[in-house]
């Protein structure tokens, strides 16, 4: 999950990667990695609480395992470091139909709405945090200059 950019390829305006920096984002990125593979086989599995989610947010259970390979996909491709940025935009796109999908049946904010959210920032923070190619392209500045 680090980055695999040499110094060489990298831009010049690429940022150092810290050890603290680079441990905080593969911690983050496993958490959100480990979440999402555990949710993408169990949509394959279907065990009868995830066919009732699924179901209650309008889903028919003949679409569970066929969200649960997409998933599945994008994880991977978020977990190989040449891949992680497309995984990540291409996750960001399966979370946003979640939240989409809460808020259509109108579940909680705070507990099901942006519970997807907060999967993102985690796949993206993690990301953002260990590959000096995604900082590169968004630097954040200091705030006090």
């Amino acid at each position: 999950m680090t980055s695999d950019v040499t110094p060489k390829e990298s831009s010049s305006h690429a940022v150092a990667v810290s050890k603290g920096s680079l441990w905080t984002g593969r911690i983050l990125g496993a958490l959100s990695t480990l979440f999402l593979l555990m949710d993408g086989v169990m949509k394959l599995i279907k065990p009868a609480p995830v066919v009732e989610a699924t179901m209650r947010l309008g889903y028919p259970e003949s679409v569970i395992q066929s969200l649960g390979v997409i998933l599945l996909v994008c994880t991977i491709l978020y977990i190989i470091p040449r891949t992680s940025i497309l995984g990540a935009i291409l996750l960001t796109g399966y979370l946003g139909g979640a939240v989409a999908a809460n808020v259509r049946v109108g579940n909680p904010l705070f507990s099901h709405t942006l519970f997807p959210v907060y999967v993102a920032l985690l796949v993206w923070g993690g990301l953002y945090l260990r590959d000096r190619r995604l900082r590169g392209l968004i630097p954040v500045r200091d705030v006090i200059n």
